[in-house]
């Protein structure tokens, strides 16, 4: 079976994967795992979306948490190593 890997962080990855999550999970012959990268420091920040868009909560969370662009691409990047 293959596997799709969604990875969100930013307010836009969840509007944009939400959907897509929805219609792959219609397809019985593909898996779905849901990374969180931790962008949002706040937990309540994210966790509303997971609730308000309907998605799982996420396979895996990297809590890359705050720092600049570089910093938290750089971190998403080893993390996912």
């Amino acid at each position: 079976m293959r596997t799709i890997l969604h990875v969100v962080g930013a307010r836009p990855n969840f509007m944009k994967v939400a959907p897509i999550h929805r219609a792959i999970a219609r397809r019985a012959q593909l898996a779905q795992r849901l990374v969180h990268t931790g962008q949002h420091y706040d937990p309540a920040m994210s966790e509303v979306f997971f609730r308000e868009l309907g998605l799982p909560a996420p396979d895996v969370h990297l809590g890359v948490g705050s720092g600049t662009h570089a910093e938290q691409t750089a971190k998403v990047l080893v993390a996912m190593e």
